[in-house]
């Protein structure tokens, strides 16, 4: 079970939003810290410019991200809080604001130094694929929607939108579900093609799961959207189900 704050709690040490910490660190001058603190630190910080994360393990990885929003505490008891509470470095990044505060530690300025980061991969990502040509560049799609979508905490439904090219014109969110159900609304999906004057779609959805083998409700709405596209001369190139590790193709998988 991750460690939460108490109703009634005083405000955590690690509740710095930036300030400085409580304890040994409180009392020092301001700018400097506990030698084994800074030691750490520049050890980390060389390791990390010299081997890049390959050579970090995940806690590791999160203390550097946490140092800028805690600049005046040892950061590894909050990191490995927060790898036990949501299990790796990906689902810290992505989990929801509201749960990352519930973790004792997790302060404003945590939340936001890891909404930061997770805005940035997903960005990197996305300017991948936007305006260019889908179909030939389909593992850049995959490693976009496994960066979005993997390592959610409930289901999220997006239709990408192309182009007579099939290049990628936009990439929306259509619903947002729970840990086992999205609500799906085909004529929303045509309608919003239509005035986008796409003339393909790619469903992308994500089972929370991490299991990516569709349910009978995923085939049923998957042939419904298809049915009304082609009404309207619109293609539905594949539906993808994302996992944590590994992605289902409808067309792969001859469900389209």
């Amino acid at each position: 079970m991750c460690p939460t704050r108490a109703l009634h709690e005083a405000p955590s040490l690690f509740d710095l939003d930036g300030d400085e910490a409580a304890g040994d660190a409180a009392h020092l001058p301001e700018g400097r810290l506990p030698s084994y603190i800074r030691d750490h630190r520049k050890r980390l910080r060389t390791r990390f410019m010299a081997g890049g994360a390959a050579a970090m393990p995940d806690y590791e990885l999160l203390e550097l991200v946490l140092f800028r929003a805690i600049p005046r505490q040892d950061v590894k008891p909050l990191a490995r809080r927060l790898l036990d509470c949501f299990g790796d470095f990906n689902r810290v990044i992505t989990a929801p604001a509201h749960r990352l505060a519930e973790v004792q530690g997790v302060g404003d300025a945590v939340v936001q130094e890891l909404k930061i980061v997770e805005a940035a991969a997903q960005r990197m990502a996305r300017a991948k694929v936007l305006n260019r040509q889908v179909l030939s560049s389909w593992n850049a799609l995959l490693d976009y929607c496994h960066t979005a979508m993997a390592h959610r905490e409930t289901e999220q439904f997006r239709v990408l939108y192309l182009d007579r090219k099939n290049v990628l014109i936009a990439d929306e969110e259509q619903a947002k579900g729970t840990v086992d159900h999205v609500p799906v609304y085909p004529r929303e999906v045509v309608k919003r093609a239509l005035e986008l004057n796409a003339s393909a779609l790619i469903l992308v959805h994500n089972h929370p799961s991490g299991d990516p083998t569709p349910s009978d409700q995923d085939i049923i709405v998957t042939g419904q959207i298809q049915d009304a596209a082609q009404v309207m001369g619109i293609t539905l190139h594949d539906h993808l189900i994302i996992g944590k590790s590994r992605e289902l193709s409808f067309r792969a998988q001859g469900l389209l």
